[in-house]
């Protein structure tokens, strides 16, 4: 499975958000295919915490093409439910006296947002300004450091 066709879809959708900024697109998620969702999966970090069932990003992929495939199925048909998120807490500040929750979701809801989160960006970028790059994934990081720390 090769990326190029996500890139291509995405491109597609940046493209009609840019042309038509007026427009409401109401229904997104046919965008989201099997090709698209190995892409989300490999954009999906594989070091991070597991979630209430335990299971590993390595784990998820020995079976990866099953998984994804009934991922998509329960998405596309409306029965995906996303299983609790684990809380754990993590130390608050530098005193590390204090702690805050945070929710950590199972690798699989992890990727199903990726791919969510790739369809939406798509739409949204195009509302950002150039100096714009909060949350905003595409931005050049470099740029927006070097504009505000390094020109002065």
């Amino acid at each position: 499975m090769e990326s190029e066709s996500v890139s291509t879809k995405q491109r597609r959708i940046a493209e009609l958000a840019r042309i038509h900024p007026e427009v409401s697109f109401t229904s997104l998620a046919y965008h989201i295919d099997l090709r698209w969702l190995h892409e989300a999966f490999k954009r999906t970090r594989k070091d991070g915490a597991v979630g209430v069932d335990g299971q590993t990003a390595e784990e998820y992929a020995k079976d990866l093409g099953n998984n994804l495939r009934s991922l998509l199925e329960r998405a596309k048909s409306g029965t995906y439910v996303a299983p609790p998120v684990r809380r754990k807490n993590i130390p608050k500040g530098s005193s590390g006296n204090e702690t805050r929750p945070i929710g950590i979701p199972t690798f699989e809801d992890k990727v199903l947002q990726r791919a969510v989160y790739m369809v939406l960006e798509s739409v949204y970028e195009q509302d950002f300004l150039d100096c714009s790059y909060m949350g905003s994934g595409l931005k050049d990081r470099h740029m927006m450091l070097w504009r505000y720390c390094g020109s002065s």
